[in-house]
């Protein structure tokens, strides 16, 4: 796939850094957050489209999540979780991202035991989306966030049933979280993986670092994504240039 590496960048950025990526041939994951939503000027997102499109570079979507939670037991939160998630739907119908990534929201020191309760709220948060993402052309994936083993996702996953509807691993939040090693992960969710944000951290703190400046062991991680989910989408997570530029090169590198 043709730009199979992606670089986080939050939309309010987009606009500053267009030419640097048209220049580098840097796809973007464009993160949309409450306020970049809110004042979203249409015309403006069409016409950043549009220089993507002609530059031959293409986009994945990470969708807005602070404090929302699509299977929250509350209706009121999963009203304005359904809100947002309709708001960068129709960003990106413009956009036509390859991917889209979401949180999915299940956190067991709040759910705890009703995770069925959790899980049908989720899935009735979800279907819409999917079924627009599904008319855009492009795969909807949940990011593990907070979970320490990956039962909930698979009863997502499963019970979603698409292969519009992937998981995006994120190893960084993994290694933060976990209470199961990164093999037994992938024996249950390595088939749907689709979409993964590749970033290195200490266990500590969500550090982002570029791949080798913490403890996660990448040789076993690169050797379960090529057994497990070849293909998938690579992104970045660095938060300036120069770390851009030093982790788009060391994960390039080992895709080589």
């Amino acid at each position: 796939m043709k730009n199979q590496i992606f670089a986080h960048l939050p939309y309010r950025y987009l606009g500053n850094y267009l030419e640097y990526i048209l220049e580098k041939n840097i796809s973007p994951e464009i993160f949309f957050n409450a306020e970049a939503l809110d004042t979203l000027v249409v015309e403006e997102l069409a016409s950043f489209a549009d220089a993507l499109k002609s530059g031959g570079i293409l986009c994945t979507i990470h969708a807005p999540f602070m404090d929302l939670n699509p299977g929250s037991p509350e209706p009121m939160i999963r009203r304005a979780t359904a809100h947002r998630f309709s708001q960068v739907m129709d960003a990106a119908k413009i956009l036509k991202p390859v991917s889209m990534v979401f949180h999915p929201g299940y956190d067991r020191w709040r759910q705890g035991e009703s995770q069925e309760e959790w899980l049908g709220y989720c899935m009735e948060t979800f279907k819409p989306v999917l079924e627009r993402g599904v008319q855009i052309g492009t795969t909807i994936t949940v990011e593990n966030i907070f979970e320490t083993e990956p039962s909930t996702l698979k009863g997502l996953l499963d019970a979603m049933d698409s292969p519009s509807f992937r998981h995006c691993f994120d190893v960084g939040h993994w290694n933060l979280f976990k209470t199961i090693g990164m093999e037994e992960w992938f024996s249950v969710l390595g088939p749907y993986i689709a979409h993964v944000h590749v970033h290195d951290n200490n266990g500590l703190r969500d550090d982002h670092f570029p791949i080798g400046d913490g403890n996660i062991d990448f040789e076993l991680y690169f050797r379960l994504m090529k057994q497990y989910a070849p293909g998938s989408i690579y992104t970045i997570e660095a938060h300036d240039r120069a770390k851009v530029e030093l982790a788009l090169d060391r994960l390039r590198d080992r895709l080589a």
